[in-house]
Parts: structure tokens; C-alpha cells; sequence
């Protein structure tokens, strides 16, 4: 269904092919995962499929691709879309009409189909994809789920032969992203779909892939081969495999079920021990945020509902919920970018985030948007970096001379100064725009899916960089789906269910309570203290 022929792609300007080496065939009816750190070209290899690559990407491209027996470089995007259907890392991007029904019949009216199929494979859609309580809402209200559901149900409506999905799970929450995974599946057993999806949540995706592609590293060919066997020797791989390895076990598990049925001399060796507690509020000090019944109404609806909620120097903590439940709001009223309907929004000193003239408001509060392009604006990474490490010393921030280069250097190793931030993947963008925020060292950090697009070493740097925020006694509320960033990086989880707090407690009380939130050591290891491969290394270790 899908050839590569000896496949390379080349960028202006670029040190190394941004894809070298690719020569495979992906059958009809497979789901195919392609995996890989963060750079390494995972996006380009799913752009040249459709076509964007090179078409719309610039760049050189030497080789061949055919999709369905069509060439790529002599049918261009728009004669794909019967056969491919594609979703990248950003909704926005994707859509051209202004509400939810009207973009999922998009597509079909493009290509003159009968108003009796659209309608009807729009209502199968909604349904599919549990969007049918959002049918008639305008896509600029929606969650960043809710959008990329959006996104991947108007590729659906136009029955494609072949998926191409770069991070469709990334702002999903876990049963969300449960759903979508399984509507997949039913395409690809039932329907015979071709399925090619790249994702740095593995966890999610891995034990429902036929293979898996590797990236190994940039300007290195692809490997392809059976999930556990290409695993055992990838730099990225889930936390169940990581525990795998760990344990000596071979093959490599790929799911929890797998894995929990090898672990009972695990958990023997575990018997009696508990991991180190993670770090808490400085006892006594005064709050860095503090909500009190706290309501904002946004578009004639309650998005927060009496929510409150205390955030303390040296604290990180994690705020999870489903797509829709207010994640996003309660961050951007702490910020300042929402009024309070009713309640209150204080920070250190009595700071009013929604009163404070924003020259003012950032030494006290910094906020990493879902969207990193909101925070960047520069046209190379070192100009970002100047103009930030500018407006700290502006703010009266002492700044030493390079100050978020360096950061950006320990956060993304591989990114040289002179990059283009629009040549960055998602996920090098939003660590970039961290940087930017954190070169102001604001008492509190707010990041809205701070590890979308993240890979595993990357995500592991971030923790490290907060875990230090933290001891320098600066507050982190982070709001995520990821359930392993929460297990390895916040001590206390705030969960939100329609605009209102329903749960808030120590890690390990609030996830393992809940098999939605819960982190795959902990499903393995079983009720326990343990939830992360680094705890239980540390264990063994001390054994």
C-alpha cells in the first residue's frame, strides 16, 4: 500500500538529510508505529506519504514514494486526499471552517459527495469519536483535545485507504485517547485501513502496532521489525519495557497485561521497601497561588466552578482531568488572562494576576501556553533567546549573559542557535518557549502540556529542570495528561471533572486510586508505593 524506494529528504541549509536510507513497503491493513527521539524526522517521513514532503515543505526529495500506486512526486497533496488521509501535531492548523459539524463535512463537500453520505457518515463520526455534545460549537471554544479529535474525525468522514497520524494522542486525556485507539483499530481489522502513526507517548500505542519503524538518530536509515524486538535496542521505549529491561526479562513486554504476568519476583525483591517521598511546600511559607471559589464563565457557559486550589514554594503539582474539564482556564485566570465570574485569584504579596499591568505580573507568574508560537516570534532560536534573557533584565531579573541559551542547550542538545523556531518539532518548540519563560525565574511556572511531543530523554531533562525549580523553591503547577510525567515529576494531583475540583492528594494516593491516571509500574507492580522505573531502580540498587 505504501513503498518507500530508497527515500531521503534534504532541507536548505540542513547539516544532515532530515531523512536518509528509507527503503521499506507497508501491506494494506497494518498499523505501523513510528518511533524515534524528538528531530530525528519522524514528521518528515510521514509528510512525504501525503505529498506535503516536498511539495509544501520545500526541501529535496531523491527516491520514490507511492501510496495505492500513486507517485508522490507527480500527484501533489490534493490528488492524495481521496486515498490519505492526514493529521499532524496541530489542529489549528488543519481546519478551515468555524464549528465542529461544519469541518467534519468539509472535506466530503470538497470532494461532491451526496449530501445523504455526508450527513450520514458525520453523524457516524460524532458518534465514533464522542463528539456529539459538540456538534454546533465554534472550534476557537474547544480544548486542545477536543480539537485534534475534531482534526482526526474530518480525515475519517472522507473514508481514506491509508491514516497518516502524527501525535494524535498527545493532547488527548487517557480515556479519550483510549477511545481513538480503538476506533483505529476497528478501521484496521475491520475495514482494512493502513495505518501510519507516529507518537512519543508509546505507552498508549505500542502493544496495537503489527511494527515498528525506528529513527534511530537524524541522518540514519530506518529500521523496521517486530515491536519488541526493534524496542530492545530503540532510545526510546515505554515505561513497561524500560521495567522490562530492567528486570532482565526477554522478550521485552509490551503492554501491562504482559508484564504484570512476569513480575512476581519483582515484586518479592520489592517486599518491605518504599521508594524516597517526593518533595513538598515549604511548611509555613505563604502561598505562591491561591484560589478561593473560584468561578469563570466563558462563551455563556461555567468552564470553573468554585474550584479551590493552593499552590506553595517548592511545590509541583499536577493538574489532570479529561479534555474540556477547565485544565487550560485555571491556568490562564492564574495568569491573568481571565476575570474571576465569582471568587478570587491571589499571588505572592497579594498580587491580583487579572489587575497586574504584565510587566509587573511577570515576576510572579509565568505561563507556557498549550501553543508554543504564542510565545515565539524571533526567526532564529538565539534571537529567541536574546530577546528573553532582554525582557527579564527589563523586569529587574538578574540574568547572566546567555542565560535561556544555555537552558535551551541542556533542554535541546541537538537544536543549534541558528535554527529556525517554525523548523522545530512540537515538541523542540515547547521546550524552546519553556526556556524563554523560565530565563524570567518567575516564583510560579504554569505549563499547559508542558511533554506534548516530547520524547522520553527529553521529558526526563524537563523533570530534572523542575525537580531543581522546585528545590530553589519556585511552585510548578503543571496541567497534563501524562500520566507518567505526573507519577515521576509532581508530588500532589489536583484533578478537575467539569470546572470542579473532585480529588487533590499526594501522588500515589490520587493515580493509583484511579485505573485512568494510573502509571504502567504501578498497574505491573500492582496496589503499592511504586510508580516510576526510576524508583524501583534506586530500590534495587539499595538491595
Amino acid at each position: 500500500m505504501i513503498r518507500f524506494s530508497g527515500v531521503s529528504v534534504t532541507y536548505p541549509e540542513a547539516a544532515l538529510p532530515a531523512l536518509a536510507g528509507a527503503d521499506f513497503e507497508v501491506p494494506e491493513g497494518e498499523l505501523w508505529l513510528v518511533v524515534g527521539p524528538s528531530g530525528v524526522g519522524k514528521s518528515t517521513l510521514l509528510g512525504a506519504v501525503c505529498g506535503l514532503v516536498p511539495h509544501f515543505s520545500g526541501g529535496t526529495l531523491r527516491g520514490r514514494v507511492t501510496v495505492a500506486g500513486r507517485d508522490t512526486r507527480t500527484h501533489r497533496p490534493r490528488e492524495m486526499a481521496d486515498v490519505v488521509g492526514t493529521v499532524g501535531q496541530d489542529p489549528l492548523g488543519h481546519f478551515v471552517t468555524d464549528t465542529v459539524e461544519d469541518e467534519l463535512a468539509y472535506g466530503m463537500e470538497s470532494l461532491g459527495l451526496p449530501r445523504d453520505t455526508m450527513r450520514r457518515r458525520v453523524e457516524e463520526t460524532l458518534d465514533l469519536l464522542g463528539l456529539h455534545e459538540l456538534r454546533d460549537r465554534p472550534l476557537a471554544t474547544l480544548s486542545g483535545g477536543q480539537q485534534q479529535r475534531v482534526a482526526l474525525g474530518s480525515v475519517l468522514t472522507l473514508h481514506p485507504r491509508v491514516l497518516v497520524l502524527d501525535e494524535p494522542t498527545s493532547a488527548l486525556d487517557p480515556g479519550a485517547a483510549e477511545e481513538v485507539l480503538a476506533v483505529l483499530q476497528r478501521l484496521v481489522h475491520d475495514l482494512g485501513t493502513t495505518v501510519l502513526l507516529a507518537e512519543h507517548r508509546l505507552e498508549r500505542v505500542v502493544q496495537y502496532a503489527d511494527r515498528v519503524l525506528l529513527l534511530p538518530a537524524p541522518g540514519a536509515p530506518p529500521v523496521v521489525g517486530d515491536p519488541a524486538e526493534v524496542l530492545s535496542r530503540s532510545p526510546v521505549r515505554p515505561p513497561v519495557a524500560e521495567l522490562g529491561a530492567l528486570a532482565g526479562w526477554r522478550p521485552l513486554p509490551l503492554s501491562v497485561r504482559e508484564a504484570r504476568r512476569r513480575a512476581g519476583a519483582l515484586r518479592e525483591r520489592l517486599a518491605g521497601r518504599r521508594p524516597a517521598p517526593p518533595p513538598g511546600p515549604a511548611p509555613g511559607a505563604a502561598p505562591l497561588a491561591l484560589a478561593r471559589r473560584l468561578t469563570v464563565r466563558r462563551g455563556g457557559s461555567e468552564v470553573l466552578r468554585g474550584v479551590e486550589l493552593r499552590v506553595g514554594p517548592g511545590e509541583t503539582v499536577a493538574l489532570m482531568g479529561r479534555n474540556g474539564a477547565g485544565k487550560s482556564t485555571l491556568l490562564r485566570a492564574l495568569a491573568g488572562a481571565h476575570r474571576p465570574t465569582a471568587g478570587s485569584v491571589e499571588l505572592a504579596g497579594g498580587v491580583v494576576p487579572h489587575r497586574t499591568p504584565p510587566a509587573r505580573l511577570v515576576r510572579h507568574v509565568g505561563l507556557v501556553p498549550q501553543d508554543p508560537r504564542d510565545l515565539l516570534f524571533a526567526e532564529t532560536v538565539a534571537a529567541e533567546c536574546a530577546a528573553a534573557d532582554a525582557d527579564a533584565a527589563a523586569a529587574g531579573v538578574p540574568v547572566a549573559p546567555g542565560g535561556c541559551l544555555a537552558l535551551v542547550a541542556r533542554l535541546l542538545p541537538e537544536v543549534p542557535p541558528g535554527a529556525h523556531p517554525r523548523d522545530l518539532s512540537e515538541g523542540q518548540r515547547l521546550a524552546l518557549a519553556l526556556a524563554v519563560v523560565l530565563t524570567s525565574a518567575p516564583p510560579l511556572l504554569l505549563l499547559d502540556e508542558p511533554t506534548r511531543g516530547l520524547d522520553y530523554a527529553a521529558k526526563a531533562r524537563l523533570v530534572g529542570v523542575l525537580r531543581e525549580l522546585a528545590g530553589r523553591g519556585h511552585g510548578v503547577l503543571l496541567a497534563t495528561h501524562d500520566v507518567e510525567l505526573a507519577a515521576e515529576a509532581a508530588g500532589r494531583v489536583v484533578v478537575l471533572a467539569e470546572g470542579e475540583v473532585v480529588a487533590d492528594g499526594p501522588t500515589a494516593e490520587v493515580v493509583v486510586a484511579s485505573p485512568a491516571f494510573a502509571p504502567q509500574v504501578a498497574k505491573v507492580l500492582g496496589a503499592g508505593p511504586w510508580l516510576t522505573v526510576p524508583q524501583v531502580a534506586a530500590a534495587l540498587e539499595e538491595a
